[in-house]
């Protein structure tokens, strides 16, 4: 029993020994992304290794949903194009920003409704 039980003993080492490279990779990937998404290591090791939960089966959230929101540098770009050059489409906003088209049919309505810009026709114009 004793042979059974070294063979097995070894053989889990072994498989340590190859695993160790794979896991050191892990950890040093982890710390990058932390780096570059400018959070601690150690916020980022707890989010990854706390457990998973399937989408469905996650609580009701509170507040809102989806990916946080920017600085808001693209719609103060916007808004000054707006000013410079009332009755501006979206299409010419998109071209002079360098940006698609379709990010600004979110900001601009949003805009809108802060009272900034207001829409006449296909051009937008400075509240």
């Amino acid at each position: 029993m004793t042979d059974f039980l070294d063979e097995k003993r070894k053989e889990i080492d072994s498989r340590l020994r190859e695993l160790r490279p794979l896991v050191d990779e892990y950890n040093r990937l982890e710390q990058a992304a932390a780096a570059l998404a400018g959070l601690p290591a150690k916020a980022v090791h707890a989010v990854a290794s706390a457990p998973r939960r399937r989408r469905g089966s996650a609580p009701a959230a509170k507040g809102r949903r989806g990916r946080p929101r920017g600085s808001g540098a693209r719609s103060r770009q916007a808004l000054e194009l707006v000013r410079a050059k009332p009755g501006i489409t979206i299409a010419e906003l998109a071209d002079a920003m360098g940006i698609k088209a379709n990010y600004l049919y979110r900001v601009l309505p949003n805009l809108a409704a802060e009272g900034q810009v207001k829409r006449k026709g296909k051009g937008w114009h400075p509240a």
